[in-house]
């Protein structure tokens, strides 16, 4: 039998707000900010930065309805997603070392700040899934 993990009101309204910021991302990824999202694609990756953009706008609506539709998957859907935001880390930093604009980042401290902001999503995706590892009562 398969455990279902417990979270709090307050941890489900995150999931769905983080749900919800991972569809509508992923849609912007396709269609209104395509361009902006072509500038975090750092130059070593070996696909077109269109076809990177296109391919993580559907992983994260992907992403993003699991969270909202996830039920009993709800943990490992959050692990799947702080993973997500690990992976496309590399690519704020790109757009940091490169002093790249784009979102409204037009300066170093902007971007700066931007880096420190991915570890938050992290945790935002662990704790409103319940998989933030908690002590045992």
């Amino acid at each position: 039998m398969e455990h279902t993990t417990q979270t709090t009101t307050l941890q489900d309204l995150g999931r769905v707000v983080l749900g919800t910021f991972m569809v509508t991302a992923g849609t912007g990824h396709l269609t209104f900010v395509r361009k902006d999202f072509q500038a975090q694609v750092p130059d070593w990756v070996p696909l077109d930065k269109d076809t990177v953009v296109l391919l993580s706008g559907v992983v994260e609506i992907g992403l993003g309805l699991a969270l909202l539709l996830a039920g009993r998957h709800k943990k490992i859907m959050g692990q799947g997603l702080a993973a997500f935001f690990g992976m496309v880390f590399p690519g704020n930093v790109h757009q940091y070392t490169h002093r790249i604009s784009a979102f409204g980042l037009d300066s170093d401290e902007k971007r700066l700040g931007r880096l420190f902001f991915q570890p938050v999503l992290m945790g935002w995706a662990l704790w409103s899934t319940g998989a933030w590892p908690t002590k045992r009562r």
